[in-house]
């Protein structure tokens, strides 16, 4: 069985989480209560860790990021003009 890659790992420790944030063990678990009262993901108690992924969304969300990769999310605001570039 192949060796899964660092990146493809959904549930991270508490401690993979803050080294990936910049942070040390001491200060994610400061800062993580915190943010959990904002709607960051809990550690799961099945897998022992938070779900990367939604961790990733909960930062992309609160920085305004939240639209990246959600082209439907898009929607035309009337149709083009492109003379109107023209000086």
């Amino acid at each position: 069985m192949p060796r899964t890659a660092d990146r493809d790992i959904l549930f991270l420790s508490e401690a993979e989480t803050a080294r990936r944030l910049g942070k040390s063990l001491s200060d994610w678990t400061a800062i993580a209560t915190v943010l959990e009262r904002e709607g960051l993901s809990r550690v799961d108690p099945l897998f022992g860790g938070r779900y990367w992924p939604a961790v990733i969304a909960f930062f992309h969300n609160r920085y305004g990021l939240h639209s990246i990769g959600s082209v439907g999310h898009m929607t035309p605001d009337g149709k083009e003009n492109l003379d109107a570039l023209q000086r």
